[in-house]
């Protein structure tokens, strides 16, 4: 529960930052994007060693998953259609799909080396 805690704490902070550079859908999109990547990586450390399942437990499900938000880059997609922005909601629905489950498989093979 407190690494959950941490990683939205740390999903506040980076947003806010990208935020203040770039507007709707990009700061959901490198949110999730970072922490698919950050799990790709504890999941393929887990994978080459033995490391607690509590531990990988902890930093997947606890802080990947405080961290990364799917339900706001589904919100930020219907706020785009809502502002007749078709084009863009449909890529940053695509785009969330495809650059995350990229990222993950990037921080499997970087682990895996």
């Amino acid at each position: 529960m407190l690494l959950g805690g941490l990683g939205a704490a740390t999903r506040f902070v980076v947003d806010g930052e990208v935020r203040r550079r770039w507007s709707t859908p990009v700061p959901t999109l490198v949110v999730n994007v970072t922490g698919s990547l950050l799990l790709g990586l504890v999941a393929g450390a887990a994978l080459r060693t033995e490391l607690p399942v509590l531990l990988v437990l902890a930093a997947t499900t606890g802080f990947c998953g405080g961290f990364t938000t799917f339900s706001t880059a589904m919100i930020d997609t219907v706020r785009l259609v809502q502002d007749r922005r078709f084009a863009l909601a449909v890529l940053s629905s695509l785009g969330t799909v495809v650059l995350t489950v990229a990222a993950v498989a990037c921080g499997i093979a970087v682990a895996s080396l």
